[in-house]
């Protein structure tokens, strides 16, 4: 039998489909395979979160936490969120702690935006050693640090006030870090259109660079609202009055009484205490996806 042109055509591309194939369904395959790692992971994450959330409406729980746990209230009601803001005010301890992250996160994203931008664009003497020095206080433990603060603060007469968590802020050293790798992927010639056009650097900074780093700009937003939030060493020692509490050293007030355990309201009150968090993350989640999908770009 002869075999023609378009005959062995046909058998070299029906090869050549069958081995185009191949990688598809292993591509198929692991693509399976991570999500369901993915998936698992997730599950391992979320289960305690469901378990706190569940168990902070068992009034059944207010005095021994259910074992084995279940993640249904045994006896479901409102009373232990009742109790939880009857007996400390979570309300004006949330208030303090919004207004200390506000503050925090404007004066730290301020002189991380500035010094980022400065180092990466205008590219003065001595920017790498200044650079290194910031990126160097990161090794050093807030444990080391607290006591000279503390002594800081108090030659100052600024403890027990808001301040206290202000000042500190201007050592954003990681934002200073995050701002100047971000910028450094930024195109420079817009800046030397600007200055071409009579443009000086405020302006440049603001009106160019400033709207393009909203995706940097969530991320830290997110790094240092938690950090701030959930913060109990430094409002322990720098905060003495009970209104000017923060909300940790509110939920630290349910465990003061150690001879009477209440899982149910500490986890309520605790749950209410993620609520800010949560909200933080869902509006800003997205521009945290397009800071990491602008890393890519190259002059």
């Amino acid at each position: 039998m002869k075999i023609v042109p378009e005959q062995i055509h046909q058998k070299l591309s029906g090869r050549l489909i069958l081995k185009e194939k191949a990688p598809k369904k292993k591509i198929r395959f692991g693509g399976h395979l991570l999500t369901g790692i993915l998936f698992l992971g997730s599950l391992i994450m979320i289960v305690p979160f469901i378990w706190m959330v569940t168990t902070s409406f068992d009034w059944g729980a207010r005095l021994n936490i259910p074992f084995p746990p279940r993640f249904w209230p045994e006896e479901p009601s409102l009373l232990p969120y009742e109790a939880a803001f009857t007996n400390v005010p979570m309300i004006k301890y949330m208030i303090n702690s919004l207004l200390v992250a506000i503050g925090v996160i404007l004066i730290s994203l301020m002189s991380a935006l500035f010094s980022g931008y400065a180092i990466s664009k205008l590219k003065f003497k001595g920017a790498g050693i200044i650079m290194v020095l910031a990126l160097s206080t990161m090794m050093i433990p807030f444990e080391m640090t607290m006591i000279p603060q503390y002594l800081l603060f108090d030659k100052l007469q600024l403890l027990d006030t808001y301040w206290a968590f202000y000042l500190p802020a201007l050592n954003y050293a990681f934002g200073t870090f995050l701002a100047k790798a971000f910028i450094d992927q930024l195109p420079g010639s817009l800046r030397e259109a600007a200055i071409i056009d009579g443009a000086n650097e405020f302006t440049v900074f603001l009106r160019i660079y400033l709207p393009l780093c909203i995706p940097i700009l969530a991320t830290m937003v997110i790094l240092q609202f938690l950090g701030v939030w959930n913060d109990l060493l430094w409002p322990l020692l720098a905060l003495k009055s009970p209104d000017k509490y923060t909300i940790q050293l509110g939920l630290a007030m349910f465990t003061y009484n150690k001879d009477i355990p209440l899982p149910s309201i500490i986890l309520a009150a605790t749950s209410v205490s993620l609520v800010p968090i949560v909200a933080v993350y869902l509006f800003l989640q997205k521009y945290i996806v397009e800071s990491i999908a602008l890393s890519g770009i190259k002059q």
